[in-house]
């Protein structure tokens, strides 16, 4: 979906994008009411392709384990849509976008994004897409800030939200370990002051080890121990050298390699920044009620028992802020040792917690039940 040059996004830093391209994908039929229409929002390295396969990596699409038919965001009965934000790589306009102003690409030219301009841009994209309002917005990590911002910003659009494994801010500890990737990123000697794309070269290195830093705060200590222990990576003994001895670096290495065939580099700087700069009672006068004060919509918060980034001590902040604004909220707190990205995989107790939540919305928006299944 492409926004010319009339309809610039106006950042909060004061820039603005012009024309603007947004990357999205779709999933089942919107009715002939346009009330089933579901939003999702990716979380920080997400992408639109939420239950599709992934263009460059081949992979199945994200959340692919509750996208689909007869699944809890069921394609036959609700119209899915997921964007890639604003920031991105992956077709919605960022820094490795072309600037016509100079005609090369943005680099560390373009604005400072923040989560509520890419909430802004997902709302050009659902005005564009003729929908007023939506039946729910859902998503988890960075996409669970999305949707506390679409329920403060846009409230009287959004029927039902889902912030899972979220939180109103970022903790100081979350800027920290975003700060150390930016700065690997930025150590790179190909990352050349973010001109990288112009020179024919790419941060790859520096990039990895981002990557690499980042997804260990996804997982669990249990988690890693269960998955890795100290088991030796193809190997009898140690080799008394810093080549991976142990199955973790040989993960993490892997993770980090294949990361940086997807993603890129600034757009890294951009996304994490974003998330660092979020905090919603800021924007209320440092009181996080105030900005769902006499709200509407439905919530349903959900947290992970080993989500050690994202604590169910954030969730219940949001809860208390939600029942404080006198809003319908209900709470969910999912036992897993699987850490923050639990909301990403099969867990029986999340599956059931969304379809219950998404079913009892859906019947109190009359959105019809699907009487027969595709064959």
């Amino acid at each position: 979906m492409v926004f010319g040059l009339d309809q610039p996004l106006v950042t909060d830093g004061g820039g603005s994008i012009a024309p603007l391209t947004i990357g999205f994908e779709t999933y089942g039929a919107l009715n002939s009411a346009r009330s089933n229409a579901i939003l999702l929002c990716h979380a920080l390295t997400g992408d639109q392709y939420a239950a599709s396969v992934h263009p460059v990596t081949g992979k199945p699409g994200w959340w692919d384990v509750l996208v689909g038919p007869g699944l809890p965001f069921d394609t036959d009965r609700f119209f899915v849509i997921c964007s890639n934000v604003v920031g991105g790589c992956m077709g919605t306009t960022g820094p490795a976008s072309i600037n016509l102003a100079t005609g090369r690409a943005y680099g560390l030219d373009f604005p400072v994004v923040t989560i509520r301009d890419m909430v802004r841009a997902q709302a050009m994209l659902i005005d564009r897409l003729g929908i007023d309002t939506l039946f729910c917005v859902a998503g988890g990590s960075m996409g669970g800030m999305q949707v506390l911002q679409w329920a403060a910003s846009y409230p009287e659009r959004v029927f039902a939200a889902m912030p899972i494994a979220a939180a109103a801010r970022h903790s100081s500890q979350n800027i920290a370990f975003h700060e150390v990737g930016r700065q690997a990123v930025m150590a790179d000697p190909d990352w050349r002051g973010g001109r990288y794309l112009d020179e024919g070269v790419r941060p790859e290195k520096g990039l990895a080890v981002a990557r690499m830093s980042a997804h260990i705060t996804y997982l669990s200590e249990q988690a890693l121990q269960r998955k890795f222990g100290r088991k030796l990576q193809a190997r009898a003994a140690p080799t008394f050298s810093f080549d991976a001895d142990f199955q973790i670096e040989s993960y993490l290495r892997h993770q980090g390699l294949a990361f940086v065939e997807r993603f890129d580099a600034n757009s890294y700087l951009f996304v994490t920044r974003a998330c660092d700069y979020f905090d919603l009672a800021a924007d209320y006068g440092g009181s996080l009620a105030r900005a769902f004060t006499g709200a509407k919509t439905r919530f349903c918060v959900i947290s992970f028992t080993s989500d050690w980034l994202y604590p169910t001590s954030a969730s219940r902040a949001i809860v208390h802020a939600l029942n404080a604004g006198g809003a319908s909220v209900s709470f969910v707190e999912i036992a897993s040792d699987k850490g923050h990205d639990a909301f990403l995989l099969y867990e029986p107790d999340f599956f059931a917690t969304t379809r219950g939540f998404l079913e009892s919305a859906a019947r109190a928006r009359a959105i019809a039940p699907v009487t027969a299944r595709r064959s």
